[in-house]
């Protein structure tokens, strides 16, 4: 069975980084796409991050665009989220998710077929 844990969340200043792990396991995820989403109460899941496990590529949201990184650690089967230069504007529980391989990087939440708990992440200002 598939499972997503992510972790890395917690209390940080504006300004601040904060690195998020996606561990995953329950199948080979050499073929997937990952994505990071963000949900705040009251609104809808955005999308923040994807990269393509197999050939690393990856792509961001505007919103967060030079300020975070995806990456993925093949021996781990880990994704990471690096969230640099935070700002209250961040604040969101923050999401992993898994899809079936796609064209281009996907970036909608029906692409995605397994969802990780979400772990909180909250920037003071």
């Amino acid at each position: 069975q598939v499972q997503l844990v992510e972790s890395g969340g917690g209390l940080v200043q504006a300004g601040g980084s904060l690195r998020l792990s996606c561990a995953a396991s329950g199948r080979s995820f050499s073929r997937y796409v990952m994505g990071w989403f963000r949900q705040v109460p009251g609104k809808e899941r955005e999308f923040v991050a994807t990269i393509i496990w197999s050939s690393g590529r990856t792509s961001y949201a505007d919103s967060v665009k030079g300020r975070f990184t995806i990456s993925r650690d093949n021996a781990k089967n880990t994704v990471y989220l690096q969230m640099n230069s935070l700002k209250p504007a961040d604040t969101a529980v923050y999401y992993c998710a898994a899809g079936p391989p796609r064209p281009g990087t996907p970036s909608r939440e029906y692409e995605y077929d397994y969802w990780g708990q979400g772990t909180p992440v909250t920037v003071s200002s």
